[in-house]
Parts: structure tokens; sequence; C-alpha cells
């Protein structure tokens, strides 16, 4: 802050050049994956579509917690998320970060732990959650997430 007189402060931002990105070319790629309409997401919506289902993409179940699910019925009350083996730590086909692995350990474990916490909120608001990962085959777990928004729907008539 610099005192500039007649009672004015101003106050100077700057930015910090530091990056969590190992080098330019990491920064680069990791700022160019997309958080939505990825090839696996587009698989499901189709294969959802192709049952007949209508839902809602990239849109938020509880407006007051800022989480996105991928796919929502919002009549059935049953959010879909499609995540992804690195970013989610897939069990089966996650891989340890070579460059910067304590970064990136932290990240997953972070994501993992948001993830648990949008199904607890969303679960205690009275939404059934189904998570996809991406390695999944498309059309079996359309079938999942037909299944699941059939039961929502069956519910609510009794």
């Amino acid at each position: 802050m610099a005192d500039v007189g007649e009672g004015r402060t101003v106050v100077v931002v700057t930015r910090s050049t530091e990056s969590w990105a190992s080098s330019a070319a990491t920064r680069a790629s990791m700022r160019s994956n997309k958080g939505r309409d990825t090839k696996p997401e587009l698989a499901l919506r189709r294969a959802v579509h192709a049952l007949g289902l209508r839902y809602r993409v990239s849109y938020r179940p509880l407006k007051a917690v800022r989480r996105t699910a991928d796919l929502v019925f919002t009549r059935a009350k049953v959010a879909v998320f499609m995540d992804g083996c690195f970013w989610h730590g897939c069990p089966e086909h996650h891989t340890v970060a070579t460059t910067n692995a304590g970064f990136w350990a932290e990240k997953v474990r972070r994501t993992r732990e948001r993830d648990r916490e949008t199904d607890r909120l969303l679960q205690e608001a009275g939404w059934r959650v189904i998570r996809v990962w991406e390695h999944e085959d498309p059309v079996e777990a359309a079938e999942k997430v037909a299944d699941l928004v059939r039961l929502s729907r069956a519910s609510d008539r009794i």
C-alpha cells in the first residue's frame, strides 16, 4: 500500500509468476485438459440418450453447493459424475506422477475427499448419486444410470 496524499491509499496487486507446474510444457498440457464434454462423457451421454432418457448437462443439483454433476435428472433427483482415472484416483488405472509427485498425490487426495463430501451432501438432500469411471463401458454405465433413474422415479410414485 502506498499513501498518495489527500487521505487516499493505493493498493498494488501483483500476480506471482510461480506455477504449480514443473515446466511450461506441463502447465500448457494441464491447462488444455477439458472440464466437460470429454470423449468418455460424450459417449455416456449418447448411450443414456439412446435409452430414451433426457437430462441436464453440467448442472448444479444443489444451488447452494458449488459442485457440478455431469448429467442430472432433476425430477428423479439423480446426479451422475464421470470421474477421470488420473484426477480421481481410480484404483485400477491411476498412475502416480513421477514429477512433482507430492503435489499430485495431495491433489488427488483432496479430489477424492471432495467427491465423498459431494456424495454425502447430495444424499442428505435426497439425491441419488452414481459415479462412473472414464474407463467403464458407456453402454453398461448408461444401463446403470437408467436403472437408478427408473428406481428413483418408481419410489417417488409410492
